[in-house]
């Protein structure tokens, strides 16, 4: 299932996030119950949003957090992990944004 640029621009950046963050969150969860191919699934959603969200105007100033998350996510679930990333990064990191937007709803 994928979300129109227009209907995922009107989100502002921390609602954005917050849906990044549960497809990371997935991630996590199906690749610790070993199930390989949901995980992936998951954390190619989770790039499509994270693009999405690179490709909104109203982040531009966002930009190189953006695109070094998507780095880091990559290398975490697609490639060697040389950041030494770990599952509680993920959550610590996307955390807030699920806070703010619960906050401010």
């Amino acid at each position: 299932m994928s979300i129109s640029p227009k209907k995922w621009f009107k989100l502002n950046f921390f609602s954005q996030m917050a849906n990044i963050g549960s497809e990371v969150e997935r991630a996590v969860l199906w690749s610790n119950k070993k199930n390989k191919e949901y995980s992936k699934l998951s954390f190619f959603r989770a790039l499509e949003l994270l693009d999405l969200t690179i490709t909104d105007k109203n982040n531009i100033k966002r930009l190189s957090e953006l695109t070094r998350l998507r780095e880091v996510l990559a290398d975490y679930f697609y490639f060697d992990n040389t950041y030494k990333s770990k599952a509680e990064n993920w959550s610590s990191y996307f955390y807030p944004f699920n806070y703010a937007v619960r906050k401010n709803t």
